[in-house]
This record gives C-alpha cells, sequence and structure tokens, in this order.
C-alpha cells in the first residue's frame, strides 16, 4: 500500500511577518496621533468656501470666454480637495465623502452663477438683483435644457478630485 509521501510545510500566507508585527503598533499609534489632530468641522468648511470660490471662478472663466470649459470641474474638484486636507487635516473617509459632495455641489454652482451672470447681462441689472429676483425654477429649467454628457463627465472628474485630494496621502497618515 503506497502511503502519501510527506511534503514539509510551508507558512500559510495568513502568517504575519515578525517586521509587521513590531511595527504594527508603531503605525496604529501614529493613526491615533492623526485622528487627534484632524478636524471635521474646520474641514466642512473651508470644504464649502473652496466651493463658493470654485464655483465663482468657474462663472466668471465662463461668462469671460463666453464657453463653458470643462476643466474648471478638475480645479473645483482639486480646490475643494485641498482646503479640506490643508486645514480639515483628516484621514478618515467622511473627509472624502465631504470632499466629492462639495467639489460637485461646486461645479452645480459654477453653472448656476454662469446662468445668473447672463441673465443680469440680458436683464440690465445687478448680479444680485437677479439672484434675489429670478424665480430658481426658471434657473433649473435652463440648465435641464443647457445640460450635456459631457457636464456629466466632467462633473464625475470634479468628485474623484475632491475625494482624491480630500485626506492626507497614505505616507504622511503615518509620518507625525
Amino acid at each position: 500500500m503506497d502511503t502519501p509521501e510527506q511534503t514539509p510545510q510551508t507558512p500559510q500566507a495568513s502568517q504575519t511577518s515578525p517586521l509587521l508585527d513590531a511595527t504594527a503598533p508603531a503605525i496604529n499609534e501614529a493613526l491615533e496621533r492623526r485622528r487627534a489632530q484632524q478636524s471635521l468641522p474646520l474641514g466642512i468648511v473651508t470644504g464649502l468656501v473652496a466651493a463658493l470660490v470654485g464655483a465663482v471662478l468657474w462663472a466668471v472663466v465662463t461668462y469671460a470666454t463666453g464657453m463653458q470649459i470643462g476643466w474648471m470641474a478638475i480645479g473645483v474638484g482639486f480646490l475643494v480637495g485641498y482646503a479640506m486636507r490643508r486645514f480639515g487635516r483628516g484621514i478618515d473617509t467622511s473627509f472624502k465623502v465631504i470632499g466629492a459632495i462639495y467639489a460637485l455641489l461646486g461645479c452645480v454652482l459654477g453653472n448656476v452663477f454662469t446662468i445668473y451672470a447672463y441673465a443680469a447681462h440680458n436683464l440690465d441689472m445687478n448680479v444680485f438683483d437677479v439672484m434675489t429676483s429670478v424665480d430658481f425654477g426658471r434657473i433649473t429649467s435652463i440648465m435641464e435644457k443647457s445640460f450635456s454628457p459631457i457636464d456629466l463627465f466632467f462633473y464625475c472628474i470634479a468628485i474623484y478630485q475632491g475625494w482624491r485630494f480630500s485626506t492626507l496621502p497614505a505616507a504622511a497618515r503615518t509620518a507625525v
């Protein structure tokens, strides 16, 4: 009767190396220090301000050039993400989610502000007067009529930029 030949046991893939076992507590400690330094409220405020600044810049560039430059979405997303990273100093996913939402908000508001600028020009009024007197439903209707699939593409890029840049890079998370 043949018996199966014994093969030497190899370490399982699930086992960790001694180096990882030794560095894991240090990494966890560094992450906890970073978490203690992050400020979600400050990230929220600065991200919102950046979204508004980006929206105004979007509208100014669009109005001044007479065309909507989709690459502005990348700038808005980066601006929001950078502001949240710089001032919120976050490492948690909540910063990324808020950064993505604010990036989209900045792009949409950029389009809204552009419509208000053109309406102010056509009505020979101040932009702020138009904002307070024109029904927002009409602005929404104009946005729906002027929306194209390429807008969605650039909005997605802005969302990605807001997501990507809203937290500290991985290397900076553990370096304190």
